[in-house]
């Protein structure tokens, strides 16, 4: 009965179904032909009948012997036609498999099993073999294809992952019974690429690196050896350059006395770049009685488009490593900019000859503007501040008109603001808010940046987009996020600080410049600041500096009046320094919270640098909360370079006075956040 019901329910549709009907409609249509011809011709009609009963009748009896026939055939093409997919997708060229959601295998074929072998078990997910084949990348959406490299043995798989959707079976056509959640499998194809990967890497490997050396002292380590011993100290560095590109089978052209190019071979330069470029040090071993070490500055550029670009990429990294005060290398490529060494402080020079420069391109920009704005970073430091007062004074020795941009004002600085925010000497529109600069600034206007090169460490980045003339004052290395369309940068790590390099500037930019007192003070505290009373990265331009504003009434009981702490503040200090943690021996890291003083960084800044008068300390750090971030204070004095760390928190600085900012974390995470980077950079 059930086989009879089966039988009946039996039914052919589509272009079939059509064909199989196709007589019975001609037969329809013959009898209404004939009832025509009838009507017509009595006689015809009823001849013309015989043969249409005829066609019924044959119709009849082909349609009812041969539908069995047809359905078994039918049903034989059919079940011939899926052995026939089966096998094709069996046997398909490339490795296919079906799993679960939760990538258990449920059917794989045979170029899929050849890739796993017998490694693959079942109740065992997929990425127990290819952990780059995980449920976390399956695709989540219909229409979705995930691509991922997977690597297994010693072949390299492009894996391509479709979900495919099991909600439109019939519940006859199951034999699976799957949750309402897990309504899915996942296919997998795999394409080897494991020789198009060896070929593509051997075609990078084969680019070529373009690099420039620089002997930064150059100058300096002639004149610290003897005459008739400078041509064996050049040939000396000479071999140690060549023997060093000599091992990496690179090519080195000498184009100037204290300038080399280089050309390599990428697979080679990775092997330098892995030593970190050891030639920093070899050439600081080179010594025939020079009193002064020689130091390089490398700058190397890839570019996988042309080797055109490469070479602007190099030239982009010299500037960069000798503007970030040279013994160092830095690699520019298309993915960013990569930095080694920097582990001495740049020797400053005596010569001024920059400085005049400068300030005469300087004078030339301010005597053709009419809005001339000044600003320093956020937080505004003495030494910014001080900075920013000199360059107004040299503003208004040319006449012109200069407005200092500050925003928030901190409670170290307050009483030196005070004195020119108050004073009847001065306009009262000498300082403006960043707001208001911003309407009354155009691109007709000059914008001078002291005592910082990045642009989103301003007090107001905006100015930096309506400008088109920006000029940049600054003490600070050079980071990869700079300032880049300043028309006039004058960088110089060298220097103590930002009033230093003004103090320089006002000397040759306008003839005998007279300084007022509160002005000279202002300045001369920005250098004593940064240089924690002369102690810290003095050189003979430093005292010069100092003195030139000695001479035009710069107080010292004034300004150490004003920069005196109060009972909180520094009972807040003593709490800071009291509760340090000395890390692996050398290192003292302390924390300050709920400090209750109206400028805890600046007391984290100081705390820090009473650290360093500890013995055996090398570099103390001081993470203090404010404002919903943390501030973290680095200084050190020779043997560690806190820049180098700080710039793995986005952070920057000297060699031996950086900071950074961190966010979205906890004091204790910061802390954590720095041993860190102290083990990696010991490692």
């Amino acid at each position: 009965m059930n086989e009879s019901k089966k039988k009946q329910n039996l039914r052919v549709k589509g272009n079939l179904r059509l064909f199989l009907i196709l007589p019975a409609l001609m037969s329809l249509l013959l009898i209404a032909v004939n009832v025509w011809i009838y009507i017509t011709n009595k006689r015809a009609g009823r001849f013309l009948l015989i043969f249409v009963v005829i066609y019924i009748l044959m119709v009849t009896f082909l349609f009812v012997y041969s539908r069995a026939q047809i359905m078994r055939d039918l049903v034989d093409f059919a079940t011939q036609y899926g052995l026939v997919q089966n096998t094709l997708i069996k046997e398909l060229g490339i490795p296919y498999g079906l799993f679960m959601a939760d990538g258990q295998a449920l059917w794989m074929n045979d170029l899929f099993k050849k890739v796993v072998g017998s490694k693959l078990k079942s109740q065992m997910p997929i990425s127990r073999y290819m952990p780059e084949l995980n449920a976390n990348i399956f695709p989540q959406e219909e229409n979705v294809i995930e691509k991922i490299e997977v690597h297994f043995g010693d072949r390299i798989y492009n894996a391509e992952i479709r979900r495919i959707s099991v909600k439109g079976f019939g519940e006859n056509e199951r034999l699976i019974h799957f949750s309402e959640d897990a309504e899915h499998l996942i296919a997998i194809h795999l394409y080897d690429v494991t020789e198009l990967s060896t070929y593509i890497r051997a075609n990078e490997e084969q680019q070529l690196v373009t690099g420039l050396f620089y002997i930064d002292n150059y100058d300096e380590l002639l004149g610290s050896v003897e005459e008739v011993r400078q041509s064996l100290l050049m040939a000396l560095v000479d071999r140690k350059i060549n023997q060093y590109m000599a091992s990496a089978d690179g090519i080195v052209k000498k184009i100037e006395s204290d300038k080399y190019f280089v050309v390599m071979k990428k697979k080679n330069f990775k092997a330098l770049e892995e030593d970190k470029f050891s030639i920093l040090e070899e050439v600081k071993g080179v010594n025939v009685g020079n009193k002064i070490p020689a130091t390089l500055s490398l700058g190397l550029g890839l570019s996988g488009s042309n080797y055109t670009q490469s070479y602007d990429y190099s030239r982009v990294a010299i500037d960069l490593a000798l503007a970030r005060g040279g013994d160092q290398a830095v690699i520019k490529d298309n993915k960013g900019i990569t930095y080694f060494g920097g582990k001495r402080e740049q020797i400053a020079k005596n010569t001024r000859v920059k400085a005049r420069v400068k300030a005469e391109a300087l004078r030339e920009f301010i005597t053709v503007k009419d809005d001339i704005f000044i600003m320093g970073h956020k937080m505004t430091d003495v030494d910014s501040f001080g900075a920013a007062i000199g360059l107004y004074r040299a503003v208004a020795a040319l006449e012109k008109t200069a407005y200092v941009v500050v925003d928030e004002i901190s409670a170290s600085l307050r009483p030196l603001f005070e004195i020119f925010d108050n004073n009847p000497d001065y306009p009262k529109d000498m300082f403006i808010t960043p707001e208001e600069a911003i309407d009354m600034a155009d691109s007709k206007s000059l914008v001078i940046v002291v005592d910082t090169n990045r642009p989103q460490m301003t007090e107001c980045p905006e100015l930096l987009q309506i400008s088109k003339t920006i000029v940049v004052l600054d003490h600070h290395r050079q980071s990869s996020d700079n300032i880049d369309n300043a028309l006039l940068s004058y960088i110089e790590p060298y220097a103590s600080s930002t009033c230093e390099m003004v103090s320089e500037v006002l000397l040759y930019i306008v003839d005998n410049i007279k300084i007022p007192n509160v002005e000279a003070s202002a300045m001369y505290a920005g250098i004593m600041i940064d240089t924690n009373n002369f102690t810290n990265r003095t050189g003979v331009r430093t005292f010069e500096a100092a003195a030139f504003l000695r001479r035009n009434g710069a107080d010292i009981t004034l300004i150490r009046k004003m920069f005196r702490d109060d009972m909180g503040s520094y009972r807040a200090k003593a709490e800071i320094v009291r509760n340090a943690e000395v890390y692996r021996d050398k290192f003292a890291i302390a924390t300050g919270s709920n400090l209750q003083v109206e400028s805890p960084t600046i007391i984290g800044a100081q705390a820090a640098n009473e650290l360093l008068d500890i013995s055996q300390i090398k570099a103390s750090f001081v993470l203090t909360e404010y404002a919903g971030k943390i501030y973290v204070s680095a200084r050190a004095i020779d043997e560690v370079n806190v820049q180098v760390i700080m710039e793995h928190l986005d952070g920057g600085g000297h060699m031996n006075a950086a900071g950074a900012q961190l966010t979205d974390m906890t004091l204790a995470q910061g802390v954590a956040k720095i041993k860190e980077l102290i083990d990696k950079l010991i490692s």
